[in-house]
């Protein structure tokens, strides 16, 4: 029997219809500009120092796009995510300061904080120099039985059926896409209780075909999802959602949930390999790709994954998991390294090692290689094209480097340095297209 998931309200259907245009491309928002404007860069153009180099750092305060002269900052200056090495305050006089920098003697990332106050409030900018970021080695070690552990992991879903139940969304449709509600089959929470679910939205060319794919995977967080305009270009493209709830509610539901039983989820049953958060979600991945290739829309051979943060991870483990994956697009990805920070260095977002302690959680350390994107990234075998920025202060470039250092299939990087945990257009943009060209062999 086909699973009706009814739209919660009047108002649940308009935001529906709001975010889907707000998302429908692989592209993440520029941050809020402030009145002041504290911009910080190092001296090189492209950011990037050999090791030894001192790298120092200019300093602008703007006001309405003109500098400002004669104001007072402060600055932190120290290895990425790291307590700093040194601080000091500067004058800007002339509208530029130059601040003098550190050197690294091992491959790593510098960054450079930067405030000031301005008519009673607080305004920042930093910068962030590499240094011989190819050269950075992961910590993390690949577990011996990682491979066996995983295939018994599929081995556990394909047991279970896909149980395909779809849901026509009408109010999103367009005269060239269909949009369904989509709810899969997964595997259990815990082994007393059934199948989960695994959710998402299903957007699909009108016309008759035969079509390529994209699975797109979420960021952090806990959210809705609607149409994805790509398929008007003749793909399919299934965004999926990983809580095991349906993701057409109201926002409101999203929010409690958030605040509330999903508000710590990276680190939930981090102690026990079985159990931990992320095995289901990895799961409901492979799951997504049974799905598609269930379709009769599917051309039945050319599938991309791709996302960015989070879903930059899930990209890149989706696609060491299932040979059946492509290509993949990932942007800044998430869950690197992560036990960087237990050698004095950045990890990757949660970030749970960064203030770890042993006596209190002594199997995180023992559970996290399992997880982590570095010990997927070793297992890739398929072209991948990367995105991120010297700036992130959410997913530290120290790990991402670490993971695609660890890449043996082809690989393209494209580093917008100044970015944050943001983007450009132009990286969605550029993104998209490198996509298109492959999943339609253009």
């Amino acid at each position: 029997m086909q699973y009706i998931i009814p739209f919660s309200s009047r108002f649940a259907r308009f935001f529906l219809i709001v975010l889907c245009v707000s998302i429908s491309t692989q592209t993440f928002a520029q941050p809020r500009k402030g009145l002041v404007e504290v911009v910080v860069s190092p001296e090189h153009s492209n950011w990037t120092y050999t090791l030894n180099e001192r790298a120092d750092f200019e300093v602008k305060i703007l006001l309405n796009g003109q500098p400002l002269s004669d104001i007072t900052a402060t600055y932190e200056l120290g290895p990425e995510q790291m307590p700093p090495e040194e601080k000091g305050e500067i004058m800007i006089k002339k509208g530029l300061a130059v601040i003098k920098g550190i050197k690294m003697k091992k491959p790593g990332f510098v960054r450079c904080t930067v405030k000031t106050t301005y008519e009673g409030r607080t305004y920042e900018g930093w910068a962030t120099a590499g240094f011989a970021p190819e050269n950075i080695q992961p910590v993390v070690q690949k577990p011996e039985d990682f491979d066996t552990f995983w295939e018994n992991a599929k081995a556990e879903l394909a047991k279970i059926p896909i149980d395909a139940q779809l849901t026509l969304m009408p109010d999103l449709c367009t005269p060239d896409i269909n949009v369904y509600h989509v709810s899969l089959q997964n595997i259990a929470l815990s082994a007393w209780r059934g199948p989960s679910r695994f959710f998402g939205v299903l957007s699909v060319p009108k016309a008759p075909g035969k079509y390529p794919a994209i699975l797109n995977v979420p960021g952090a967080g806990v959210r809705p999802y609607g149409r994805d305009d790509r398929a008007a270009q003749g793909v399919i493209v299934l965004r999926v959602g990983i809580h095991g709830i349906p993701v057409n509610l109201g926002p409101e539901v999203y929010n409690e949930l958030g605040r509330s039983a999903l508000a710590d989820y990276p680190t939930s049953h981090l102690d026990d390999l079985d159990r931990y958060y992320y095995k289901r979600v990895y799961m409901g991945c492979v799951r997504a790709i049974d799905f598609i290739f269930s379709m009769p829309e599917f051309d039945g051979e050319n599938l991309a994954v791709t996302g960015g943060s989070q879903g930059g991870a899930l990209s890149i483990i989706t696609a060491g998991l299932d040979k059946r994956v492509n290509y993949l697009a990932a942007f800044y990805p998430a869950l690197c390294d992560l036990t960087g920070y237990l050698e004095g260095r950045a990890g990757g977002w949660p970030h749970m090692f960064k203030n770890y302690d042993a006596s209190l959680r002594p199997n995180w350390v023992k559970v996290a290689p399992y997880y982590d994107v570095v010990n997927f990234a070793r297992n890739l075998t398929v072209p991948g094209w990367y995105s991120w920025g010297y700036n992130d202060n959410v997913c530290p470039p120290t790990s991402m480097y670490a993971a695609y250092n660890s890449i043996s299939s082809p690989k393209e990087l494209h580093v917008f340095h100044q970015t944050a945990h943001w983007t450009f257009p132009e990286q969605g943009e550029d993104a998209n297209a490198w996509l298109m060209k492959m999943l339609k062999k253009e």
